[in-house]
């Protein structure tokens, strides 16, 4: 009975893309690779549509469309971050479905990415999922097999 009450609901983590899961490391950007902004996984893309990974709210779209911050239930704040040096694009190639203070579902579309727009000018195309406030021990929970859907249960 008291198992009940006081069992931890998990987070589900779901890939934001479909495409080939990697790790963080094999992102040709220091910012990412080195887990300077945290522990997390990325994604090669092989579809233009971008997924929330968790269920929760936005709770910041970047002027730039290139990133979004959402923060989970049980507080886990996850960046996902669509390609390297996107920033630069200045908007070009993204279109984001959602505001600031929407609730989200997990694997509910978010944004629609034109991912040769990002090609052509020259960008990496990897999806980062960036998870700043988890210590850096969670790492081995992250499923990067690329076998089945979640990614992880936090």
């Amino acid at each position: 009975m008291f198992n009940k009450l006081f069992k931890k609901k998990t987070t589900v983590v779901y890939s934001p893309v479909s495409g080939k899961v990697i790790q963080l490391s094999e992102v040709d950007d220091d910012v990412f690779s080195s887990e300077m902004m945290g522990i997390g996984f990325a994604v090669q893309p092989e579809s233009n549509t971008l997924v929330s990974p968790i269920d929760g709210v936005i709770e910041s779209v970047f002027p730039t469309k290139h990133a979004l911050m959402i923060k989970g239930d049980k507080g886990i704040e996850v960046l996902v971050h669509i390609g390297v040096d996107t920033v630069e694009l200045n908007g070009k190639g993204f279109e984001i479905l959602v505001e600031p203070g929407e609730k989200v579902a997990a694997q509910q579309k978010i944004a629609n990415i034109d991912f040769d727009t990002i090609k052509v000018a020259g960008k990496g195309i990897e999806v980062m999922v960036i998870f700043p406030n988890l210590d850096k021990i969670k790492k081995e929970v992250f499923n990067l097999s690329n076998e089945g859907e979640i990614i992880a249960e936090l």
